[in-house]
């Protein structure tokens, strides 16, 4: 129900023929600036503080501008973006608006390569200078690199350090920033190894320049770079010469799709994105592998090569749950079953009474596995029915037949988001109360202190959303009993790996298991995890266990949500509380080919992510904990 800031989402869009023949078969050599408008518009979920653009134009003169770029910050930047580049074809004549060589020879954002970018921050650092696509320019065409991506890297001081001893001097210490720097520099000496080649065969001037651009290889170029990076990514990247580039972690955490045909090559961070604006079937749209890089060359050439070595597969679940679209022909399925998972522990919290309960949804997102909830809930029902007609052996009256078969499963639309209201012009109480009216209910959906009200949500992080709007909000339809289902496990671990999640104390899960400790006299538990992260952090090796899964330990699943509810409701709230969680065993059966679920189990795949969230202890213990116990001494 808290509305989590998305992976950012990436588009490329490469022209494998002239510009003319896209005038002559689909009427527009603009064609590829079209699709790269829907490529993104189509992934607006995936990014809402901001997001750019980038063209590359081939075979440009000397003197003329080859490489654009065009950034924007805002929910309406997509829109923003392309205005700003359209404008550029405004007021100029139709016939030659419609003549690809004049447009290409005159105007700006006319080319043959493009890259689109939408940002949602992960670091907390926001404005124009952070959005994508990031330019480092050169005057050799070959040297110039525009690179944007869906990532967060782990490492980035190894990075940072890695560079300098170069001689580099970095302008500004963020991930991208230090990439765009080390590629640059790989760049920089393939470019250099290429000059002294061909100098040596003889070759001279424009000579050498034109060799290099037609056989500059990629390659060893992200390969180099990538052999230190530490992290969940997927990072797209094109040269001022016409080269360009796409690759995937080696865990798979991050996704990328790809379509290719005779005319064109599309990448997207979704596979219904492209299927959409391509208008292709699912077989014709191919996944980028673990450590897969794509590479298409200035001519055109098309390839994929295995840059990096494949790690364990460990592709995000919350990627299924929470952040692609549902209409992908494999995710709408798995998140019904996260639903369906759901049924048993439900009917258990209402004692089977489907006759005196309601079910709904919050939020949207939340919509398909609530589907999935209602073919479960349908199956039992009709169990029952059969149960209770078997029972009788064929001496039912019309009347109870009717009966049985006129029960059904109360579903109701019991909440909506009023998208008007605002509340950051408040602050303290008068946020909180602001807050309370979020959400709008349907009066008489349910009888007042008769009926139960499950509602189903899609993950619960922080809990203030619960706690400040939807509990108080839903209680006022008077239910007898609240139930709260979430088709996610409980969320007890930051992502580091391109997700806005990295406080510990941001989780109602952890704030539930330390206030558990601290009810059952355990804060031993919370001052041995401490020191053990502390004596981890001074070997000078890469850390493997994730000392923090010591918090919760000590308890079942079933005790720490019987605590989050206590925490999320307090004594004006009149009906029962109860939330349920899906299992990480249900997790693991519905998405099956996505066990990325460190999030829910802290199983980080790499070293960078424990590191990360033993930081992130140490920064809660000193910073909170401690504030509110400071006569406990930490150091002792």
């Amino acid at each position: 129900m808290e509305e989590l800031k998305h992976e950012c989402g990436v588009a490329l869009v490469r022209l494998l023929k002239p510009l003319d023949y896209y005038q002559q078969k689909y009427g527009s050599w603009m064609y590829p600036l079209n699709k790269l408008y829907l490529l993104m518009e189509k992934q607006h979920n995936r990014g809402q503080e901001g997001a750019g653009l980038a063209c590359v134009k081939l075979d440009a003169k000397p003197g003329e501008e080859y490489m654009f770029r065009e950034r924007a910050v805002g929910t309406g930047a997509i829109t923003e973006i392309f205005n700003s580049v359209y404008r550029h074809f405004r007021g100029i004549p139709s016939i030659q608006l419609k003549d690809p060589a004049f447009a290409k020879g005159s105007l700006p954002f006319v080319g043959e390569l493009y890259m689109g970018h939408l940002r949602y921050s992960t670091t907390g650092r926001s404005g124009l200078s952070y959005i994508h696509p990031f330019l480092r320019r050169n005057n050799w065409r070959a040297r110039n690199l525009v690179l944007c991506g869906n990532f967060n890297m782990t490492n980035v001081e190894t990075i940072f350090q890695e560079i300098t001893l170069t001689g580099q001097h970095p302008r500004h210490y963020a991930d991208t920033y230090v990439i765009l720097e080390q590629l640059g520099h790989r760049l920089d000496r393939e470019v250099e190894h290429l000059y002294r080649k061909y100098e040596t065969e003889g070759l001279k001037s424009l000579d050498i320049t034109h060799a290099i651009e037609a056989n500059i290889d990629l390659t060893n170029v992200v390969e180099k770079a990538a052999s230190s990076w530490d992290g969940g990514y997927v990072i797209a990247g094109m040269t001022g010469s016409g080269e360009s580039f796409v690759i995937r972690d080696p865990w798979g955490i991050r996704t990328a799709f790809y379509y290719t045909d005779d005319e064109i090559v599309v990448v997207a961070s979704e596979r219904p994105v492209i299927q959409t604006v391509m208008d292709v079937a699912t077989g014709s749209v191919r996944e980028l592998q673990r450590g897969e890089a794509l590479l298409i060359s200035r001519k055109g050439g098309v390839r994929t090569a295995q840059i990096l070595e494949p790690q364990k597969l460990c592709a995000c679940s919350f990627e299924r749950i929470y952040f692609s679209r549902g209409s992908d022909r494999d995710i709408y399925p798995e998140r019904k079953q996260l639903g369906y998972n759901l049924v048993e522990p439900i009917l258990k919290a209402v004692d089977y009474d489907l006759e005196h309960t309601v079910f709904s949804f919050i939020p949207n997102t939340a919509e398909v596995a609530y589907y999935g909830m209602l073919e479960g809930l349908n199956a039992y029902l009709n169990g029952v029915k059969i149960k209770k007609i078997k029972e009788k052996n064929g001496s039912l009256s019309e009347t109870e037949l009717n009966g049985i078969l006129s029960q059904r499963i109360r579903s109701e639309k019991v909440a909506l988001k009023d998208i008007k209201l605002r509340t950051f012009i408040a602050e303290g109480n008068n946020r909180n109360d602001l807050a309370a009216h979020v959400y709008d209910i349907t009066y008489g959906s349910i009888v007042p202190n008769v009926d139960n009200l499950v509602v189903i949500d899609d993950s619960i992080v922080r809990g203030t959303t619960l706690k400040q709007s939807i509990i108080s909000i839903l209680d006022r339809l008077r239910p007898k009993k609240i139930v709260i289902a979430s088709s996610s496990p409980q969320i007890r671990y930051p992502d580091y790996y391109g997700i806005d999640m990295s406080s510990l104390n941001e989780f109602i899960a952890f704030r539930a298991a330390i206030e558990l400790l601290r009810d059952r006299n355990m804060e031993y538990v919370i001052m041995d995890t401490y020191h053990k992260v502390k004596e981890d952090q001074m070997q000078d090796k890469p850390m493997t266990v994730n000392r923090v899964q010591a918090i919760y330990e000590p308890f079942a699943p079933e005790e720490i949500s019987v605590k989050m509810a206590e925490l999320l409701t307090g004594t004006a709230i009149r009906a029962k509380v109860e939330i349920i969680f899906q299992t990480l065993e249900g997790l693991r059966a519905a998405c099956p080919n996505h066990p990325g679920d460190w999030y829910f189990s802290g199983n980080y795949p790499t070293p960078g992510g424990i590191r990360m969230v033993s930081n992130a202890f140490i920064k809660y213990m000193k910073s909170d904990y401690l504030k509110k116990h400071p006569k406990l001494n930490f150091e002792s």
